[in-house]
């Protein structure tokens, strides 16, 4: 199930890194504005983090506790 009226924005980051927005404006709003508003507020930092976490690899076994 989706979100009416949800329009998706491509910003580009300081290095080259691509990420997409997804908002709903309301009517009259610019959308341009609104692109270079949230690309100036956009955390790349914790963006990158995020895609690091995202793609782990677990590697060999890990131990697990017995719930008592």
């Amino acid at each position: 199930m989706s979100i009416p009226n949800v329009r998706r924005f491509r910003i580009t980051g300081p290095q080259g890194q691509e990420a997409t927005l997804m908002a709903v404006l309301p009517k009259g709003a610019d959308p341009d504005a609104y692109v270079a508003d949230a690309s100036k507020r956009f955390d790349w930092k914790a963006w990158e983090e995020m895609r690091q976490k995202q793609f782990k690899i677990r590697v060999g076994q890990q131990k697990q506790k017995k719930a008592k």
